[in-house]
């Protein structure tokens, strides 16, 4: 087949369907860029479990004076030297579960808390004794936290044993509900696209019936007078592919240049993992455009 055949008769497709090729493109281009989006979420947010779960910490909270009014299981006042020493040595012992294991006393967690919250009105008025000590338990598996939890929870002295894992899951749970609206909405962009492509391609042979019925006079196969409506739906996707690249290419720019200077706590996914996923894009929008025109013409093409 030559060459020059098939691209003379893409761009008279192009031209004589002009309108609807470019919602062609428009379509494709917005479905795989919500497809590329959902896939970059998903790897953003497996990135950010494998880089915040190894840093998040258990914390055994002891009681203090205050907390033997309000908390049941403080009913005997602060804790004691000895309480806090019992359960570092239990800590010692769960050397299978436990990394490192750090105490802050009541003036460095005071510390922390008056750097973390400075306009607080509190600070003039609550002062170390309020903040209770505590030890900061690093898991081999952030998983593990249950073992930590069923072995301290309720033990002498103890007020509470808290994850710091509760507080990030908040936070991939959004990540995950984003992802799967993207999803959601990239399908539906797909099964629009789709349609249009149908259409296209439909209108497209029902304009150029003549000339197909000439060349199948002369005897062309079915291939020779079916390729160039398949290679102009492929084109129309591969143009939509590459401006879902762009927009997937700017976005990613702006959230390394402009975000990512705001948002420092978040470890965001680098340039490669977005060049990964273009060439996914291309070969899935201009494989479904071939594919939908291949099937369209067997039942709209009549030569």
């Amino acid at each position: 087949m030559r060459a020059q055949f098939v691209l003379s008769e893409i761009g008279v497709g192009l031209r004589r369907n002009l309108t609807m090729t470019i919602a062609v493109v428009v379509s494709v281009a917005l479905s795989l860029a919500l497809a590329g989006a959902s896939l970059l979420v998903r790897d953003q947010v497996n990135s950010m479990k494998g880089y915040w779960y190894d840093k998040v910490e258990v914390s055994i909270y002891f009681c203090t004076k205050a907390d033997a009014r309000n908390s049941p299981q403080c009913d005997k006042g602060a804790a004691t030297e000895q309480q806090i020493a019992d359960i570092k040595t239990q800590l010692d012992k769960m050397d299978s579960v436990v990394q490192t294991s750090t105490f802050e006393n009541s003036t460095e967690a005071y510390k922390h808390w008056k750097e973390m919250n400075p306009d607080n009105p509190l600070i003039s008025v609550l002062g170390p004794d309020a903040i209770p000590q505590s030890w900061r338990v690093k898991l081999k598996d952030p998983t593990k936290y249950d073992v930590i939890q069923s072995a301290f929870a309720g033990k002498p002295g103890v007020k509470s044993v808290e994850d710091q894992r509760k507080i990030l899951e908040n936070l991939f749970g959004l990540l995950n509900g984003l992802q799967t609206a993207a999803f959601v909405i990239m399908v539906l962009m797909l099964f629009v696209a789709l349609l249009l492509i149908v259409n296209t391609v439909r209108v497209s042979a029902f304009s150029r019936r003549r000339e197909t019925g000439i060349m199948r006079l002369v005897g062309a196969s079915n291939f020779y007078v079916q390729m160039p409506f398949i290679a102009e739906a492929a084109f129309s996707a591969l143009l939509g592919a590459v401006m879902a690249s762009g927009l997937l290419l700017g976005g990613h720019f702006f959230v390394q240049n402009w975000l990512a200077e705001r948002v420092q706590f978040i470890h965001f996914i680098g340039l490669s993992s977005v060049l990964a996923v273009i060439p996914l894009l291309v070969v899935v929008g201009m494989g479904m455009a071939g594919i939908a025109a291949f099937f369209t013409l067997r039942k709209y093409l009549k030569v």
